[in-house]
């Protein structure tokens, strides 16, 4: 069962946190999502069949879903929704918890694990990287430049915005996220039911939104030893899956999991094999 409440992490913050609590005795995971002008809400399937081993906490990040909005454009940043983060486990006196950050919540999660080490018992950065994106990563593939298409069209088009852009991109970009033809139509039924907000996109649109990968990431990772899985569709056509590889190759602690037929959302083109590789990861 999911519970639902407004967690206050600062004086201008609230959290909308969904959470399951009846797994005694686990590890708590707490999954960040992507976007970041989504919600948590596209990731609780499958993530929901760990209910039975793992409390499951997861948070819309600040300007997003259900949290807190209309804040100062540079309200939003990394480093500040990582601080909602570490407050948000203060607040529910989770002392240590294991990570799961999807896409953009990946490169939090890495910030995070960075931030309060001691907090972060194994993290599992999916769908996203460690390594910065080589501007030819992507160079030859005809396939992901017609993916692709749909959605570069709707940013640049200026009858839209606020959520309605957000939302419109990502519909758009269905078929560049998901791989598999099968998986759309369930996918465009799960952004239905996403609350998109655009207040992440004004900073970003306007050039002032700040990194959210930390820099040197792989480096300042290894010495932690903290157990890392990075879980990766083989035909992502947001972040390469060859730096997943690469990335478990210089952090030994880590080990990459690409799955095959599987884009950016791997959740959705592959449900049991990506909830496989990160139940047995936490187990």
């Amino acid at each position: 069962m999911v519970a639902e409440k407004f967690i206050r992490v600062s004086p201008a913050i609230e959290l909308f946190v969904a959470y399951t609590g009846e797994a005694a005795g686990s590890c708590p995971l707490l999954v960040i999502h992507g976007g970041p002008d989504w919600d948590h809400t596209y990731l609780r399937d499958p993530l929901m069949e760990l209910a039975d081993r793992h409390n499951l906490i997861f948070p819309d990040l600040r300007g997003c879903g259900r949290s807190t909005r209309g804040l100062p454009d540079d309200s939003y940043t990394p480093a500040a929704a990582t601080d909602d983060l570490v407050a948000l486990l203060d607040a529910l006196g989770v002392r240590q918890a294991d990570v799961l950050g999807f896409s953009y919540g990946g490169l939090l999660a890495q910030r995070l694990a960075l931030a309060a080490p001691g907090r972060v018992r194994r993290l599992v950065i999916a769908s996203s990287v460690v390594l910065p994106v080589p501007p030819d990563a992507y160079d030859g593939w005809a396939e992901r430049d017609r993916r692709r298409a749909a959605e570069a069209t709707i940013w640049s088009d200026p009858r839209l915005s606020g959520p309605d852009l957000t939302r419109a991109a990502a519909l758009a970009g269905a078929e560049a996220d998901v791989w598999r033809p099968e998986a759309l139509g369930a996918y465009r039924e799960r952004l239905s039911r996403v609350r998109f907000s655009a207040e992440w996109a004004r900073p970003w649109q306007a050039g002032v939104l700040p990194p959210a990968r930390p820099d040197r990431a792989a480096e300042r990772l290894a010495p932690l030893g903290l157990p890392i899985l990075l879980l990766h569709g083989r035909q992502d056509m947001t972040f390469p899956a060859m730096l997943a590889e690469q990335g478990a190759e210089l952090i030994p602690s880590a080990r990459a999991v690409v799955l095959d037929e599987a884009g950016h959302m791997a959740h959705v083109d592959q449900p049991g094999r990506w909830l496989a590789a990160v139940a047995a990861f936490l187990a």
